[in-house]
């Protein structure tokens, strides 16, 4: 059935194209792609806990603001940049689609206070490491409880007064503190799992499918589709060999718009050469007698560390150096990583059978190479030796461990930090601890996609239509030259930036019906062409669910005897005869020979752009032939209009 034109819109609700939120509305579904919890705005705020060792600054802002080093600092809970609320209903949301754990992170915010009432769809993996990093953030907050909540900074007439970055951060009015431990429990009783290449039916009308991003263990693209319609959700993807499953590009295809997210932070860093400097400048500083700080999250990379430094540590000599794991959650993390034998490449899922440990870093533990602790307090203080290497959050270096660390070893040259995480700026990761003696290593490793990557798979995917967020579609504002970091693709990337709606490229124009087979059996079809019939068909339209059947007519009610009154639901539409159809072209010429046998003279044809008319300028009369009508126009001669009628009627078939 061919249908009015109806288009699709996607609403963005984040800024930041790597931790996105959008949503979809597609065939009367509306779904969120990612709910990503911009951490950024962290950077503003003071690390839990430093000694106090800050001027004060405006002093209508009584004491929320601190100057440390020549930057303002807001002395308060640290607070995140959520996702737009304003731009949709949120509570209209029908389903929630993760691709991967970095992108559920404001999950809480969304499913607790926006009245959303659906189903949030992820991968097992996903959740698992998704709910680690959630409780450790939770913790890492908790741990170290702040008397005031700052809110006068962000009065619009003194933030414009305030250097910057304060000055230039925007919806400051929506940044909020980090949910309870409850709300993530709450939100995550809400999501329901899947597994690779599953089908899920969204209420009869689009079908979504996850698919393997090859990014993070569990990491998902997703296939949004109708039956005439296919919409692809690319977040967060990786086509280099690491720990996860590769990435499937092959259901990719065919789609009529593919939106393209979540790409590498840092396009020009190579994560092999990356990782090759990250080992040297660990194994440098510990021989020199230094400390090792690696600022991380609890999952993801640091596996990937981890398995370098175990290949690496006997060659060069450190077997000796204790690795330390702290986190509210290492346990777990090391734990799930050995557990999820299927969402791993092929390499590592074969050892699960061995059987042998998927990853080396149970070795490490095995041996005492590496010791992991929840925390800087109780049995780690008896087992900490120096020099050493340990890996801890929170990579924004505003709260966690690390800020113990940070205090601890900054004012020695012999120390080294080393950044790997790329979601923060690492100069203003550093910002309030300055002036600092620590060496500072930059050695970021994002092993999502690349422009180089991103132009090679949109080639063999060919999409229609490419959809993604406005920074992809010019050069970094630092490297304006670099115009091969955009994305190249024919026809151009249609892009969005925070707060926007746009109208997607393609229209919906075809629905799928149904045939009842009762009603299929009494079709008569008749041959109007070779090899083309057609039949007339008189049904009812029956839609549920998105699903729409043509039933058998109702038959009309047989009269009944007695008096018994009956009730208006009894009632049957009348089932009016259908006039025949007609179907077929009539030939000109021979119709002005059939004219003529029939007593009519002074004949004349003229062709217009969209036929002929043929004038019976006798009678008066002028008939109009049109590819698609034809018209009898005479005057007031109803028995001439009829004859002529029948003569037309003779070249066209009925049925």
């Amino acid at each position: 059935m061919k249908i009015k034109k109806r288009f699709c819109h996607s609403y963005c609700l984040s800024g930041h194209p790597t931790l996105p939120c959008n949503v979809l509305k597609f065939k009367s579904t509306t779904i969120m792609l990612d709910c990503g919890l911009d951490m950024t705005s962290t950077l503003n705020f003071l690390p839990l806990p430093l000694v106090q060792r800050y001027v004060l600054m405006h002093p209508k802002t009584k004491q929320e603001l601190k100057e440390c080093s020549g930057h303002v600092f807001v002395d308060s809970v640290p607070e995140f940049c959520l996702p737009e609320t304003e731009l949709i209903d949120l509570s209209t949301v029908d389903v929630i689609l993760i691709s991967n754990y970095h992108c559920m992170m404001a999950l809480p915010y969304i499913t607790e206070h926006t009245g959303f009432s659906g189903t949030v769809y992820a991968t097992e993996p996903t959740v698992q490491i998704g709910r680690l990093l959630m409780e450790e953030l939770v913790n890492f907050i908790e741990r170290v409880p702040k008397a005031q909540s700052a809110s006068l900074w962000k009065n619009k007439d003194i933030q414009r007064l305030l250097p910057s970055p304060l000055k230039d951060a925007v919806e400051v009015s929506t940044w909020r503190r980090c949910y309870t431990m409850q709300e993530v429990n709450s939100a995550l009783s809400k999501i329901q799992l899947v597994g690779y290449s599953q089908k899920i039916e969204l209420f009869g009308a689009v079908q979504v499918t996850p698919l393997s991003s090859g990014y993070a263990l569990g990491s998902s693209n997703w296939i949004i589709q109708s039956h005439y319609e296919k919409v692809s959700y690319v977040s967060g993807s990786s086509l280099l060999t690491t720990h996860p499953q590769p990435m499937d590009q092959a259901s990719l295809k065919n789609s009529d718009v593919l939106v393209l997210t979540g790409l590498t932070q840092i396009p020009t860093a190579n994560p092999d050469g990356m990782v090759g400097e990250f080992c040297s400048n660990l194994a440098l500083t510990v021989r020199n007698g230094g400390n090792v700080l690696v600022p991380c999250y609890p999952s993801g990379v640091i596996y990937d560390l981890l398995e370098c430094l175990y290949q690496y540590i006997d060659s060069a000599g450190l077997s000796s150096v204790p690795l330390y794991f702290i986190s509210p959650v290492a346990n777990s993390s090391l734990e799930f990583s050995q557990i999820f034998a299927e969402w791993l490449c092929h390499n590592k899922q074969s050892k699960v059978y061995l059987p042998e440990p998927p990853f080396p870093h149970a070795e490490l533990i095995q041996t005492n190479k590496l010791k992991h602790y929840p925390s800087i307090h109780g049995d780690f203080s008896n087992d900490f030796r120096q020099p050493c290497v340990v890996f801890t959050g929170h990579p924004s270096l505003r709260f966690g461990d690390v800020v113990h660390f940070m205090e601890l070893w900054g004012k020695s040259s012999l120390n080294t930090v080393i950044f790997t995480e790329p979601d923060f700026s690492y100069l203003e990761a550093l910002a309030p601890y300055q002036p600092l003696a620590m060496k500072c290593i930059y050695c970021p490793i994002d092993t999502r996609l690349n422009f180089i990557q991103v132009s090679k798979l949109l080639k063999e995917v060919q999409p229609l239509h490419v959809v993604c967020p406005e920074q992809y579609t010019q050069p970094p504002p630092a490297q304006s030259h670099r115009t091969d970091l955009v994305i190249d693709c024919q026809p151009p990337a249609t892009s969005y930036r925070r707060a926007e709606v746009l109208t997607l490229p393609f229209k919906r124009r075809y629905e799928r019906i149904e045939i009842m087979p009762e009603l299929a059996d009494s079709l008569v079809p008749m041959e109007i062409k070779p090899g083309i019939s057609l039949a007339t068909v008189s049904a009812v339209l029956h839609t549920k669910d998105n699903k729409h059947v043509l039933q058998p007519p109702p038959r009309p009610a047989q009269p009944t005897s007695g008096k018994k009154r009956k009730r208006v639901s009894d009632d049957v539409p009348d089932c009016k005869v259908l006039k025949p159809l007609l179907s077929g072209s009539i030939p000109v010429e021979q119709f002005v020979q059939t004219l003529e046998k029939h007593g009519f003279s002074d004949i004349k044809v003229e062709d217009t752009a969209k036929g002929h008319i043929v004038l019976l300028q006798e009678a008066e009369t002028l008939i109009q032939i049109e590819e698609d009508s034809t018209h009898i126009i005479c005057d007031n001669d109803e028995m001439l209009r009829v004859r002529l009628r029948d003569l037309v009627l003779k070249f066209l078939q009925k049925f």
